[in-house]
């Protein structure tokens, strides 16, 4: 963990850092605001099964409304 301000100051070092496979997590007045990590880094467990659970909800709800229509009747 490291301040906002701090991060700031030693920036070029972070990124050294994480390149090397660390990651970061900022603070802001003592509070996590964000993570710096890898931008090539594998996509965390967590992360990749919630995002299997939100497609899979999405394909199985129908869409709303009838899609045929010409924009133009949408105005109407």
């Amino acid at each position: 963990m490291i301040s906002a301000a701090e991060a700031n100051r030693h920036f070029s070092s972070l990124l050294r850092e994480v390149s090397r496979g660390a990651q970061i997590t900022v603070t802001s007045r003592g509070k996590p605001v964000a993570t710096i990590t890898a931008a090539d880094r594998v996509e965390r467990p967590e992360r990749a099964a919630a995002k299997r659970v939100l497609l899979s909800r999405l394909h199985a709800t129908p869409a709303a409304g009838a899609r045929n229509g010409f924009r133009d009747e949408l105005y109407e």
